[in-house]
């Protein structure tokens, strides 16, 4: 398939070239949903903490007599049915959330959410992307120029140190390389904006 070149005023330059598997691949919610899923808790840490019965600060004393009161009988107030008593089954810091996907599953998840990208009209091309200092205002006009005023995702082979100190306050703005792109930014970006260098990076990475 063709995708459509931009230049940087976001005028039609062209057509670039594009794997079919890659850019016009039938979209998988239900495998896009676990990607997205799978990410997100791969990036979770275990900082949690709750306490057993065994770690609560309590006496050992019987709370109240077996017999008499007609309440049930207690042995001690660390149970978990009791305020201030220890979790049944508390978090812990080792607690594992990873997910595993495999990498055919991976490389269909990327193609379908770039494919949705394309069909939607939220991913644009153009030939490249510089800033000649690092200035946040250049990056920001030069976005303006293309006619983005939404969140944008630009992703080009090589991320200088120009472009990517132009971006760091830019809370609409994020640079990345094709490498670390990932399933959560795909989607959470209104603009995907691709160098047609970047174009190839993905084909040889996922098509």
């Amino acid at each position: 398939m063709d995708l459509k070149l931009i230049n940087d005023q976001g005028q039609d330059a062209g057509t670039v070239a594009a794997s079919d598997a890659l850019f016009a691949r039938e979209y998988n919610e239900a495998l896009v949903h676990q990607l997205v899923t799978a990410y997100q808790a791969n990036g979770r840490s275990g900082d949690r903490a709750q306490l057993t019965r065994a770690e609560v600060h309590h006496s050992t004393k019987k709370p109240f007599r077996q017999k008499g009161t007609g309440n049930a009988r207690a042995g001690m107030t660390s149970t978990n049915i009791r305020r201030g008593g220890g979790r049944a089954f508390p978090n812990k810091p080792d607690e594992n959330f990873s997910q595993k996907v495999n990498r055919k599953m991976f490389r269909a998840g990327m193609a379908a959410i770039l494919s949705k990208l394309v069909a939607d009209g939220r991913l644009r091309v153009i030939e490249g992307i510089a800033v000649e200092a690092p200035k946040t205002k250049m990056l920001a006009g030069k976005v303006k120029n293309m006619g983005i005023d939404s969140r944008v995702l630009i992703i080009t082979p090589e991320v200088d140190d120009n472009l990517y100190l132009s971006s760091r306050n830019l809370a609409n703005v994020l640079v990345l390389e094709p490498r670390h792109a990932d399933p959560v930014s795909l989607v959470r970006f209104d603009q995907v904006l691709l160098t047609r260098d970047a174009v190839a990076s993905f084909e040889e990475m996922y098509a």
